[in-house]
């Protein structure tokens, strides 16, 4: 009798150092997962942008051209029934999205390129997908726009385009990861990005840039470590193209530099050719208040060159 009710005192003993145990890790787990939402709200919903210029290297017609690639994001409130910017009314559709306005400034020759991609990505990536994606291209041949909206399980695509052999579409794709998204992933959530082999949707400036028909694709993705840096890459093997980009391995998960290498002008005369975007300069303003003669010296100290 003395000996079983040693063995159970000694269970009980155990029992409750494991208790205490388990009870230690889950507060501390707490606590970080306190730490971490209290750094990403103080950063993301401090009524600012983050505003990153980047020294650009675009491929285009063959060749090298000097420009600008911004990056800018901010969270802002978005309604999924409509997925448009919630401004007014009722807000039981409405949730909190990070906002990627992705926009190129560059020459070819004597004329222009100016390009703009936004995503839409909910800040709970977790629990819901992207929900939208624009781009548009503007140059002095012409101009087009493309949306994809994420509804019900599908892609909806939408085209317009100056070109006859583009026209008017709109058409629908099977739900699958956005290559534009992968930014937004990148700042929300970088431990969320797939790898290994995936179902991709290429990007929307490259398929405006190489006039390719947008369809998911199949692709290797890989996500490693460099340093105090973290470097995701995509590669499509029949696409022949390589995105690799390059963020900070701690939050806020900044984009360092980013590199594209695909074929580059059209016939006998195509190659091969790296675009690559390096981070030069950035800021946090609510720049949408900056809108005056007085405020032009931030341009200065983005780094802008137009």
């Amino acid at each position: 009798m003395k000996i079983l009710n040693a063995l159970k005192f000694i269970f009980v003993l155990i029992l409750a150092l494991n208790l205490s145990n388990c009870s230690s890790v889950d507060s501390k787990e707490n606590k970080t997962a306190s730490r971490d939402r209290d750094a990403f709200n103080k950063y993301w919903y401090a009524g600012k942008a983050e505003i990153t210029r980047y020294a650009l290297d675009q491929a285009r017609y063959g060749e090298i051209r000097k420009g600008d690639a911004v990056l800018i994001f901010v969270t802002e409130p978005f309604l999924t029934d409509k997925q448009v910017k919630h401004e007014f009314g009722d807000s039981k559709n409405s949730v909190s999205v990070l906002k990627l306005n992705s926009i190129k400034k560059f020459y070819t020759g004597i004329y222009p390129y100016s390009m703009m991609t936004s995503v839409f990505t909910p800040v709970a990536v977790s629990k819901q997908p992207t929900l939208k994606v624009t781009s548009s291209s503007q140059e002095w041949c012409g101009q087009t726009f493309m949306q994809l909206n994420n509804r019900e399980g599908k892609i909806e695509a939408l085209l317009h385009s100056y070109f006859q052999s583009e026209g008017e579409q709109n058409f629908k794709l099977d739900a699958a990861l956005l290559e534009d998204e992968v930014w937004t992933r990148i700042r929300l959530a970088p431990e969320s990005l797939p790898t290994g082999k995936i179902e991709i949707i290429p990007g929307l400036q490259f398929a405006r840039l190489r006039h390719t028909p947008l369809k998911v694709e199949k692709a290797t993705a890989k996500l490693s470590t460099a340093g105090e840096l973290q470097v995701y890459t995509i590669e499509y093997k029949k696409l022949k193209r390589k995105l690799v980009i390059k963020f900070e391995k701690d939050f806020p998960h900044r984009i360092i530099a980013w590199e594209e290498s695909q074929m580059s002008g059209y016939g006998p005369s195509a190659k091969m050719l790296t675009t690559r975007a390096v981070k030069t300069h950035s800021i946090l303003s609510d720049y949408w208040s900056k809108n005056r003669l007085s405020d032009s010296h931030l341009k200065d100290e983005l780094g802008l060159i137009y």
